[in-house]
């Protein structure tokens, strides 16, 4: 990206900029098909540390699993602006989130239809930053880092899978793909 091009990081106005310079939209090739091809669900968070590098887990209080800040990606929302909104709304923090780490395709599962769950950087918070989270009203129960060994049991099996998988990926300064938190190379 050159110093010229806008950072977009879920900016409407340049997302919209760059719809209008993209000209009218295809046509459907066979018309209804759009609103007959699937919809799959994505949600975005962020793999936050403390400086002794555990991992920063919420407790949400509508689920009895752990957590990582984060969440559902709205309409017309990029999976980047929805992680910054999430952690901010969730912690009360406007973290500067790094890289993508990891994409994980997840299955259909009771109601939940099939989605991908996207992992980005969160960086290491030091103290002040710790001491400074506010935690969203009545969603959230709690927060604490833990080293995923000691977060494992209190995660869904995938959960577990996914945020081990997604602190390989930062280690390896790689991104990494996934389905259902396993490796699929």
């Amino acid at each position: 990206m050159t110093d010229e091009q806008p950072h977009h990081r879920g900016d409407r106005a340049v997302f919209a900029a760059d719809l209008r310079a993209d000209g009218e939209p295809e046509a459907e090739f066979n018309p209804g098909i759009a609103g007959r091809l699937p919809r799959k669900n994505v949600a975005a968070g962020a793999l936050v540390r403390d400086e002794q590098g555990r991992v920063l887990f919420v407790d949400p209080t509508y689920k009895p699993f752990l957590e990582i800040p984060g969440g559902l990606v709205e309409n017309d929302e990029s999976p980047l602006a929805a992680c910054h909104r999430e952690v901010r709304e969730e912690l009360g923090l406007d973290l500067e989130l790094g890289r993508l780490l990891l994409v994980d395709w997840m299955p259909t599962h009771g109601v939940w239809r099939d989605s991908l769950q996207l992992i980005f950087d969160g960086g290491t918070l030091g103290r002040a930053q710790i001491q400074a989270i506010g935690l969203a009203g009545d969603e959230l129960g709690g927060f604490e880092f833990l080293d995923l060994d000691a977060a494992t049991p209190r995660l869904r099996p995938s959960k577990a899978r996914r945020v081990a998988l997604a602190h390989q990926a930062l280690l390896a300064g790689e991104t990494f793909y996934g389905e259902f938190g396993r490796p699929a190379r």
